[in-house]
């Protein structure tokens, strides 16, 4: 993990708003029990889908998947917002995660998704 405020650790290209809840993880998956407190947010304001983006895809990204899966989430791996050093591997991760544990999809088919939905 880095230093300093969350907000402060993320690409500097990276937009934040000031809304934008930041929960450090302390385990690969975001997702694991007891390591991270992402799941109580989401759980508290009723979030059933997660979008998955980072690196390492077959690493941080996939068991972050794979346990978001297995507690109910509905999982999207956004394809071309994860990262790793060989495409071998990121390819092959994406065939797991939509062969088994959520969907794939591209950011900007995604975007549209979200788009496309009507605000609660």
């Amino acid at each position: 993990g880095g230093t300093g405020p969350l907000p402060g650790r993320l690409w500097p290209g990276f937009t934040t708003a000031p809304d934008d809840i930041f929960v450090e993880k302390c385990a690969p998956s975001a997702f694991f029990p007891g390591r991270c407190p992402l799941p109580d947010f989401l759980q508290e304001r009723g979030i059933d889908t997660v979008l998955i983006t980072g690196t390492v895809t077959q690493v941080c990204c996939e068991s972050s998947a794979r346990d978001a899966f297995t507690l109910g989430y509905r999982v999207v791996m956004v394809a071309d917002a994860n990262a790793t050093g060989r495409d071998q591997d990121h390819n092959a991760t994406l065939a797991t995660i939509y062969r088994s544990f959520g969907d794939v999809r591209p950011t900007a088919e995604v975007l549209g998704l979200i788009d496309a939905t009507p605000a609660q």
